[in-house]
């Protein structure tokens, strides 16, 4: 006898829940979108310009005593961040150098003054002129944009023959997802540079696999009972899918829980950015893409979707 995660004959109702649903992600995502106009993204140097160090000291300090101890060189506004070693690493950001080459080696001879010779090193140092950074942000925000575009055209176009709402429950998805992992960017403030917005594309690429799995799963019962009602139709073809949605969505979860954990500063905001990804392209795909199905097969005059399916 085989182990079964979920009962074979489950029929959770997650359709007759939809609006509260929906309400809920309206006001999450109205949330989130003012938090983006009011707060914005921590932004890495990758989309700002400028320089960042990262620099390891032989015992803990404070980010006054840097910041201090880097006064009589002059370099403007120094955002320093630590870097998660208790302590004794620490990210610096510089908005303008002038000597980007002799940067590291003057931040070491200064430190060397208030921490000792060997008290303070400096591990890297990162630049980006500033219209490099703004290209590079404008060609990260074009480069969502796109993938959610195509994403949804490619939905439409693998259902057009049943219904072309499918391929509008996708975009309305994934704007839905994007928005939820920004807001949760900027309430986290992680830095958000070129390896964030390559997790958040692949976020996208996740929640259009998940809904394709359903919607193709309402195609196929959808041609089998073409006498019931479309929600009915639509419920067990979530609850059919379930299983599969729970394991697979449940193993990338806990990797990434183990990553956010243990992966370091370094790949602590791309694994954030898939862990919430992953959780909210689960959920928009049974209650975001489902219901825009939904609303649109109620109101339309060409046929019913059981018919079109068959």
């Amino acid at each position: 006898m085989s182990l079964q995660l979920i009962r074979p004959d489950i029929n959770l109702d997650f359709v007759g829940k939809r609006y509260f649903f929906v309400g809920l992600s309206t006001v999450i995502n109205i949330a989130a979108i003012l938090l983006l106009i009011f707060k914005g993204l921590n932004y890495g140097v990758d989309f700002v310009g400028g320089s960042v160090v990262q620099v390891q000291f032989a015992s803990a300090t404070t980010a006054d005593a840097i910041r201090h101890s880097l006064a009589p060189l002059d370099l403007g506004d120094i955002t320093i961040q630590d870097f998660g070693s208790a302590g004794h690493s620490y990210l610096l950001r510089f908005e303008t150098v002038k000597n980007i080459a002799g940067l590291g080696p003057t931040l070491e001879n200064e430190l060397a003054k208030s921490f000792g010779k060997d008290g303070a090193k400096v591990v890297r140092v990162e630049s980006v002129g500033a219209k490099v950074g703004s290209d590079l942000r404008r060609k990260g925000f074009f480069a969502v944009i796109a993938a959610t575009t195509f994403m949804g055209i490619f939905i439409a176009i693998q259902f057009r023959h049943v219904s072309w709402s499918f391929g509008t429950g996708a975009v309305i998805a994934l704007i839905h997802d994007v928005l939820v992992v920004s807001g949760a960017l900027v309430i986290a403030q992680l830095q958000f540079d070129l390896t964030t917005l390559a997790a958040l594309l692949t976020v996208i690429g996740y929640s259009v696999h998940d809904t394709i799995i359903v919607s193709d799963r309402i195609r196929e019962d959808a041609a089998k009972r073409r006498r019931e009602p479309i929600a009915t139709i639509m419920n067990r073809a979530i609850n059919e899918t379930l299983s599969r949605t729970i394991l697979t969505s449940g193993t990338a979860i806990m990797v990434l829980i183990a990553l956010l954990a243990f992966g370091g500063p370094i790949l602590r905001p791309s694994a954030f950015t898939l862990l919430v990804g992953f959780i909210t392209g689960t959920y928009s795909s049974v209650y975001i893409a489902g219901p825009v199905v939904l609303f649109w097969e109620s109101r339309t005059k060409v046929g019913s979707l059981s018919s079109r399916a068959a």
